[in-house]
């Protein structure tokens, strides 16, 4: 890094008292607690690990120094559930990362789908659109389901990288239309019923685990249990509202 770039003494002083201030509030958020699942709390953690995380960075660009302390990222865990105790409407949000690994493949694939008899052309794509890999990927992606081109990805010369599944919940469905213009704003963290990672750095702790161990199958249930289930929890006290059950992150 040159020396034009690194951060100034002063810039590396403010992030030590931003960190100073993030304790502060930390703790005064821990004594007011009002439970082991204080969103105030979880807030400030996340207030905490952001500002240790720029002054670490600002100190080591500027003296080659590191601090003796890691924080979790903010990011890892998610703060309590705080949405309907019985949602009337669920928003799945999937995002998967890929790597172009082969473009002359995905390029064929499109020169494919452009060729088809019964291809209609999309919308703001040119006529030679298969020749570039912004224009590859517009024609397969609307050829093709996301799930679909999940399951081949490598016949379409893409890489798996990391995924996420959230599950968020609200009162009620938003109107047609709502949050076309902005899909991914405004998701509260505390409405995520459960989110499920994918990701090669779980490779590594798999390794870790006992090879001898066996997976959980997930067992389904059939028509006739359901019909029981329900029949149990009609005879059980109105009076209480089950809560979400899963929260956090899973695999």
């Amino acid at each position: 890094m040159s020396d034009a770039a690194q951060p100034t003494a002063a810039e590396v002083r403010a992030a030590a008292e931003a960190i100073k201030t993030a304790l502060d509030r930390h703790l005064a958020a821990v004594e007011r607690r009002s439970g082991d699942d204080d969103p105030a709390v979880f807030e400030a953690f996340n207030q905490l690990a952001a500002a240790a995380e720029v002054y670490d960075e600002l100190l080591y660009d500027r003296y080659d120094e590191v601090t003796p302390f890691e924080i979790p990222g903010a990011e890892e865990t998610l703060p309590p559930y705080a949405g309907p105790e019985e949602p009337h409407a669920i928003s799945v949000l999937i995002r998967r990362d890929y790597t172009v690994a082969e473009p002359q493949r995905l390029l064929a694939q499109a020169e494919r789908v452009e060729a088809a008899d019964d291809f209609e052309d999309l919308a703001g794509l040119d006529e030679d659109a298969a020749g570039t890999v912004p224009g590859a990927l517009s024609l397969l992606f609307g050829e093709f389901e996301p799930d679909e081109i999940a399951s081949r990805h490598k016949e379409f010369g893409l890489e798996e990288g990391d995924s996420t599944l959230w599950v968020t919940a609200a009162e009620e469905p938003p109107e047609a239309g709502e949050w076309l213009e902005a899909p991914f704003e405004h998701i509260g963290p505390q409405a995520v019923v459960c989110r499920f990672d994918v990701s090669a750095v779980f490779d590594d702790e798999d390794d870790d685990a006992d090879p001898d161990a066996e997976d959980d199958d997930i067992e389904f249930v059939d028509d006739e249990d359901l019909d029981e289930a329900d029949d149990e929890h009609d005879e059980h006290d109105d009076g209480e509202a089950g809560g979400v059950g899963v929260r956090g992150a899973g695999r």
